[in-house]
Order: C-alpha cells, then sequence, then structure tokens
C-alpha cells in the first residue's frame, strides 16, 4: 500500500484485500517474528512485536496465527530466520517508492527487485533521496458503509487520533506514531472492525501524472508488492480522480 488513501481506495474497490488475504496474512507472521527474535516473545515488554500484533489484529488474522508467528520467531516452534533490507528507487515519471523487505535471502530479493524496477522502466535510488520525501504515520482504515465518520471521529480522536476523514465508502483515521497503538486500542474496545491498520510512509508531497504513466507506475507498485519478500511498498504517486486500475 502507497500510503496515499485515493491508492488505498482504489485496491479496497478491486477487491484485493480479500484476494491477497493470504499474503497479507503471510507478510505479517513475517514481522511477527522477526520482532519475537529480536525483543522477545512477550509483548508488554516488546514495543515493537506488540505493534505487529496490533497490525495482525487490524487485518483481523486469527489469534492461533499470531500465536504460532511469535514462537516461530522466540524458537519455541521451528522458523526462518528473515533479514530486513530497505530499496530506495524512482519508477517511470519521477515518481518516488520506498520499499522495505523481510527476506531468508538477501541476494535473491535484491535480484528480484532490481528486475522489477529493470522491466518496468524504473531505477535504483541513492540512500536517503526517497526516503526524506516521507514521514511516518499511523493509518487506520474502516468500512464507512458500516460505521459513520462520527462514530469513529468520537472514538478515534478521545484516543489521540489527528484526523478522522471519510472517501469513497472508507473511513481513515490518521496519528503520529507514538499515537497509533492507544488509538487502535480505543476503537478496538469500542468494538470497532478495522479494514487495515499500520504505520505508513506517507508522502509529503504527492506526484501527478497522466493516466498512461500512472498505469506505469501502479503496475510497477503492484509487481513489487506481489513478490513475497516485499513486506511494504510506499509511493508519492497522486491517484487521478476516475482511474482505475487494470
Amino acid at each position: 500500500m502507497s500510503g496515499h488513501s485515493k491508492w488505498a481506495t482504489i485496491k479496497h474497490k478491486k477487491g484485493a484485500a480479500d484476494a491477497k488475504r493470504g499474503q497479507i496474512f503471510t507478510k505479517l507472521i513475517k514481522e511477527i517474528s522477526i520482532a519475537a527474535r529480536m525483543g522477545g516473545g512477550d509483548i508488554e515488554g516488546n514495543p515493537r512485536l506488540r505493534t505487529a500484533v496490533l497490525k495482525a489484529r487490524g487485518a483481523n488474522m486469527p489469534r492461533d496465527n499470531i500465536d504460532r508467528a511469535i514462537k516461530k520467531g522466540t524458537g519455541e516452534l521451528e522458523g526462518v530466520n528473515y533479514e530486513e533490507l530497505v530499496y530506495e528507487a524512482y519508477a517511470p515519471g519521477g515518481v518516488a517508492i520506498f520499499i522495505e523487505v523481510l527476506t531468508d535471502n538477501k541476494n535473491r530479493a535484491a535480484a528480484d527487485i532490481r528486475n522489477i524496477l529493470t522491466r518496468a522502466g524504473g531505477q535504483l535510488a541513492t540512500s536517503g533521496s526517497v526516503s526524506r520525501l516521507f514521514k511516518r504515520q499511523g493509518i487506520i482504515t474502516l468500512d464507512g458503509e458500516k460505521y459513520t465518520e462520527d462514530q469513529i471521529m468520537e472514538v478515534a480522536i478521545d484516543g489521540g487520533a489527528e484526523d478522522v476523514t471519510l472517501a469513497e465508502g472508507i473511513i481513515e483515521v490518521t496519528t503520529a506514531p507514538e499515537d497509533f497503538e492507544p488509538v487502535l486500542n480505543s476503537l478496538d474496545h469500542n468494538h470497532f472492525e478495522t479494514l487495515s491498520a499500520e504505520i505508513s510512509m506517507v508522502p509529503e508531497a504527492a506526484v501527478n501524472l497522466d493516466t498512461d504513466a500512472t498505469a506505469k507506475a501502479v503496475r510497477l507498485i503492484e509487481r513489487l508488492e506481489e513478490n513475497d519478500d516485499v513486506q511494504n511498498v510506499y509511493s508519492n504517486i497522486d491517484i487521478p480522480e476516475g482511474f482505475e486500475a487494470e
């Protein structure tokens, strides 16, 4: 997901959240496992693990899956050791792309990402040239047909949220990174079911392209997201009104 609400809406309208649920769970399991390996399996004493578990709950992952992922990370169950990598790149049209990777084979991951970028007309960027164009922000989404904006706003703002917006049937709650957990907990305690919840890389400014260039950039982003080693893809592309990804 790019961190941009229009992009999130398009993916939601396509039904991608349901179609890719298995892939989403796989990525979340990897994230939980590495957090548990690095900081232990105690959720209360491991902030990174706590955030990963909250994100998994936000995606409605079953508790058994979460528990198994933690045990794989701590070594109680046999698991895989993953390395964290970050790639910064540009898509055609100058779209900035920030790629987060969790992999058990960094050589394979590097080759795959370079291949995807090259085939789509993108290129790797120097370290720091893309990351400076983004800020970290908590993003929580809910079904706007199931809940009203006012219902969510009352609880989210009390929990410390920065803003609540409704666009094309999706309610989006934004928070500072340090307020992500209390806001998500507040929504959970009030029995609001989330569509997604993550600390995202949000662009400081968006890049606007014509329809053809936008389609090329979107295809590149989707190919990166489909790679098993890629955890998250963020971009600063602004999706034109009425655009539909093929």
